[in-house]
């Protein structure tokens, strides 16, 4: 299996600020302010989180293949 990348840069939408963050392994960011414009960005429709949204790599659970962090 190949290993996760925990580190993906979220792009705002509204000003096009970029910050490179760490994904948590055992949840979902599903609500994020940019630190530039202070936009509240929330995952699009569709997406389980911003990083699947916004972010140069999707979150852990989507990368491992076992669906949105949010399917129980």
């Amino acid at each position: 299996m190949a290993e996760l990348i925990l580190q993906s840069t979220i792009t705002c939408p509204d000003c096009g600020h970029k910050k490179t963050e760490t994904m948590p392994t055992d949840a979902c960011l599903y609500f994020y302010e940019c630190e530039a414009c202070h936009a509240l960005l929330k995952p699009k429709a569709g997406d389980c989180c911003v990083f699947c949204s916004f972010g140069t790599v999707p979150c852990p659970p989507i990368q491992q293949g076992t669906g949105c962090c949010d399917s129980g």
